[in-house]
């Protein structure tokens, strides 16, 4: 019975992240570099994600990227976007990365830039 519950429960907490994505527009297949505005767009659906599910505070409403650039990743180029958000209120968390492969598949988004 413990067992059962257990995985209830682990089930429960990961399918929002599983559905995260559903509906997205930014899936892609195949290698082709995504437009800048393409990544772009996906940075900003991502983030209001994150609005909605409550990961972001409300004062990330309006912040758009400032910086969208291809960098050096661990294995392979990728997009690199950054959201300041200069009201936040732990100054270590003022400026949000989102990682997207060259086709424009999200990798993942921090507060440390790596």
């Amino acid at each position: 019975m413990k067992t059962i519950l257990t995985v209830v429960l682990t089930l429960m907490m990961i399918s929002p992240l599983a559905m995260a994505g559903e509906g997205s527009s930014c899936h892609f297949h195949g290698s082709k570099k995504a437009e800048k505005s393409t990544i772009e767009q996906c940075g900003i659906e991502r983030k209001n994600l994150y609005l909605k599910n409550g990961t972001l505070d409300t004062s990330w409403s309006n912040i758009e990227p400032s910086v969208i650039e291809i960098v050096d990743g661990a294995k392979a180029k990728e997009w690199r976007l950054q959201f300041d958000n200069p009201n936040a209120l732990d100054s270590s968390k003022r400026s949000l990365y989102m990682f997207f492969s060259l086709p424009g598949n999200f990798i993942a988004a921090n507060y440390s830039e790596k």
